[in-house]
């Protein structure tokens, strides 16, 4: 006959039955999220779990690295664009702009423009800490198949010539040029489209005209459509609109020159005689009565 030991603590009974440990084991099998993924072949972005998972950064944070890291380069990211485009507000994603920036998901430098702007360029990285040699976005790969060199810049028509091109017409020329933009920003042109533009002007200066009305000429009716290469507009306007030469153009333009003999001022594109000086020194014709004095 058995003896029961009375000595023996009985056994801790659990405080969970059965049916808490099935429910607990459900729960870890049915539980939680689950995936219903499609192989994206278009419009799609790879992200890091290093950024999806960070254990540092807000959720606003995570979410604007997406997106930013989703944009095309060149897109808008400043605080007013991204304010307008989801409902944060300002103050919101200013803060997880700075989060981004602190964890080394984007770069921001203030830098100037050709036209002397100051702008805030922004970097944005989808792997921080990975070794670049240069703060600039990675180039898409259609850039990466571009040449190495430059596309040539098409040519620019050509302008007429003066008949002599004296330096302060010249320098007149370049004057009425460097103008035109106070009429008109978009008539704001390089040096060197400057220099192939210069004798165009200074022949229209040679034509009795004054800067102020070559300037006129140049900058009236323009175009309401943006001006791609307002230095080939100008050249064309120079060309096409040419006023004609005036009476005894070719005398009239020559500088100042004293003669050589009688020391009188007369005209020419060189120094040396006048013609009076010239003819008696020939015989055919009496000294003053060729080329007067101005």
């Amino acid at each position: 006959m058995d003896t029961r030991n009375t000595s023996v603590r009985p056994h801790a009974q659990s405080r969970n039955d059965g049916k808490n440990h099935s429910s607990r084991s459900t729960r870890r099998r049915y539980g939680g999220v689950v995936h219903d993924n499609a192989r994206h072949t278009t419009r799609f972005t790879v992200v890091g779990n290093h950024l999806a998972q960070h254990e540092d950064l807000s959720l606003v944070a995570i979410g604007l690295a997406v997106h930013i890291q989703s944009l095309p380069t060149g897109a808008q990211v400043d605080i007013d664009t991204l304010a307008e485009r989801f409902p944060e507000g300002k103050t919101r994603i200013a803060n997880a702009l700075r989060e981004l920036e602190a964890h080394g998901y984007l770069r921001r430098t203030r830098v100037r423009t050709d036209g002397g702007r100051m702008v805030t360029r922004t970097v944005s990285c989808n792997q921080p800490g990975r070794p670049t040699t240069e703060d600039e976005p990675s180039p898409r790969p259609q850039d990466r198949r571009a040449p190495d060199k430059p596309p040539r810049r098409r040519a620019l028509p050509s302008v007429p010539q003066p008949v002599y091109p004296a330096p302060d017409l010249l320098q007149t020329a370049l004057g009425v040029l460097s103008g035109l933009r106070r009429t008109d920003q978009r008539l704001l042109i390089s040096a060197t489209d400057a220099e192939h533009l210069v004798p165009g002007v200074a022949a229209w200066l040679e034509r009795d005209l004054t800067p102020e009305a070559v300037h006129r000429a140049l900058t009236a009716n323009l175009p309401q459509d943006p001006l791609h290469r307002p230095a080939a507009l100008l050249a064309h306007r120079l060309t096409a609109q040419l006023p004609p030469l005036p009476p005894f153009h070719r005398a009239a333009r020559h500088p100042l020159q004293n003669c050589d003999t009688c020391d009188r001022a007369y005209r020419a594109p060189e120094p040396g005689s006048c013609g009076a000086c010239r003819s008696d020194h020939t015989g055919s014709a009496q000294h003053g009565r060729d080329d007067p004095c101005p």
